[in-house]
């Protein structure tokens, strides 16, 4: 199985995800956040690929986040509100992400990423 794996590499949880999975040998393209950053279609599809919240796919301890006070402006919009302010700035986007054929992971919990790639 090959993955697409988005992340920012100065990103130490990034860091970690990408160091798991070339220990367990998990084939991947890598794709920079900030370069290359998601589109709203793409942010879309992956949403309900994942059966999150869209919440989760806000990167919620980023600078660019707290500076747009969107803690408080989050409830207020609509879906698709959303995801044109999350495919406007690849740094608003939680990282990494891991996106298959089937499912998306979003951040790095280690025994979520070992029940899906393991």
């Amino acid at each position: 199985m090959s993955v697409l794996f988005i992340e920012y590499p100065a990103c130490s949880t990034c860091k970690k995800a990408k160091s798991w999975l070339d220990a367990h040998k998990v084939s991947y393209t890598d794709r920079h956040i900030k370069e290359n950053h998601p589109t709203k279609e793409e942010l879309s599809l992956w949403f309900k690929k994942s059966g999150l919240p869209l919440k989760r796919f806000f990167n919620t301890s980023g600078l660019l986040y707290k500076s747009m006070n969107l803690k408080e402006k989050l409830p207020s919009l609509s879906e698709e509100e959303a995801l044109s302010l999350l495919a406007s700035d690849g740094m608003l986007v939680k990282r990494p992400l891991i996106v298959a054929e089937d499912f998306v992971l979003v951040g790095f919990k280690e025994a979520e990423w070992e029940g899906k790639l393991g």
